[in-house]
């Protein structure tokens, strides 16, 4: 993709598996939206929203409406439509070749997955209550598939260096831990603050990587950004509290579009 406020993952799917990142440049809205706001929810002209959702399809060459949905930070994950309904859920998968998959996140982490047959795809939203609640575990169960065959992708979320917790969030991981080996995984991604007792310094993203080799997968790509702190690039709720949302896709192309990009 040569347009720059796309973010395309750098993992090797099969050429069925599209996916994309957007970035907060190239879009129609304004003030604390600028620019590519896709999110409905926050407080942008409806308008804007619904010019930057058909950029979105126009650049991207969406087969179809994305499956979008109403995230609640929960554990729920319903298959994926392109019916244009929005959906309850924090998570979506599909097996059909033309639906997409996705997910808003500013400062959450977006989780893109898919097998290496490249028949089946799924978005996740990880925020830190989904992250611990199940939703990658619940995910990685609708897909069905041995965990040495998925490929997962760990979208732009806040770093390392911003994400600020209470003990309250390493105890709800830890209530929520898989097994012994697990929980000392978890103890591992949060480091006490320097200046405040009883806070830490949370990695999402090792917390993903915990949740992920506890239940067998091993491929595992990205991971790598900053919403917090790359402020040109990234919309950030904590930065920002009134924002936009990005978005993460994935879908299975069919085979007229395979034959295309050939």
């Amino acid at each position: 993709m040569s347009i720059d406020h796309y973010l395309t993952p750098s993992w090797p799917a099969p050429a069925r598996v599209h996916a994309a990142t957007t970035l907060r440049s190239g879009g129609a809205s304004s003030g604390p939206f600028s620019q590519f706001n896709l999110g409905a929810h926050v407080g942008d002209e409806e308008s804007r929203v619904q010019a930057n959702r058909r950029q979105l399809l126009e650049e991207q060459k969406l087969p179809a409406e994305p499956q979008w949905l109403e995230q609640i930070h929960s554990d729920r994950v319903i298959e994926a439509q392109s019916d244009g309904l929005v959906r309850t859920a924090d998570a979506s998968f599909s097996s059909d070749s033309g639906v997409v998959c996705a997910v808003l996140t500013a400062d959450c982490l977006p989780v893109l997955l898919c097998n290496k047959a490249g028949t089946k795809v799924a978005a996740a939203h990880g925020g830190w209550r989904g992250l611990a609640g199940g939703i990658l575990r619940n995910t990685i169960a609708e897909l069905d598939c041995e965990p040495q065959e998925l490929l997962v992708w760990l979208g732009p979320a806040i770093g390392p260096e911003a994400f600020e917790t209470g003990v309250d969030v390493l105890e709800v991981f830890f209530e929520n831990a898989l097994s012994g080996a697990h929980t000392e995984a978890i103890a591992q991604c949060f480091r006490p603050h320097s200046e405040k007792p009883l806070h830490f310094l949370a990695d999402i993203y090792a917390l993903a990587r915990a949740e992920l080799a506890e239940l067998g997968v091993e491929n595992i790509y990205g991971g790598e950004h900053c919403t917090f702190s790359e402020n040109e690039r990234f919309f950030s709720y904590r930065r920002e509290k009134t924002t936009g949302r990005m978005a993460s896709l994935i879908w299975l192309a069919g085979n007229e579009q395979i034959s295309a990009a050939e």
